[in-house]
């Protein structure tokens, strides 16, 4: 059976890649843009690695570190997560926020950007 030359050339336009459209690069980038999640009221006895599998079970974990006290290398009671995909880390903040972890409730939520302008020189 011999198609209509008009369909065949239909068949090939449609089969060529076609440049996304602004809806759907919107789309993906939301998707896929990576999200940096704050983590506070952490059990001192919570590290990295107990940080990284409390989330690891919403998606991947780029980064997950305890902030640790300089002088006396404790934990500060906070961390960070860094999770690649936003839907999964939006995913985990509605998971994790005020839940259990260790006898402690922690907060989640999307970590700001630090405004260094309030923070006094370092000595």
């Amino acid at each position: 059976m011999k198609m209509p030359l008009a369909d065949v050339d239909q068949i090939l336009e449609d089969s060529k890649p076609r440049p996304p459209a602004i809806g759907d690069v919107f789309v993906l980038f939301r998707v896929l843009k990576k999200m940096n999640l704050y983590v506070g009221n952490l059990p001192y006895s919570v590290g990295d690695q107990e940080l990284r599998d409390a989330f690891s079970q919403f998606g991947e974990i780029s980064r997950a570190n305890v902030i640790m006290d300089r002088e006396t290398g404790r934990s500060k009671g906070f961390g960070f997560v860094e999770m690649p995909n936003k839907a999964e880390a939006e995913e985990a903040i509605s998971a994790m926020n005020d839940r259990d972890l260790d006898g402690r409730r922690v907060r989640v939520n999307e970590a700001r950007p630090r405004d260094d302008s309030r923070r006094p020189p370092r000595r």
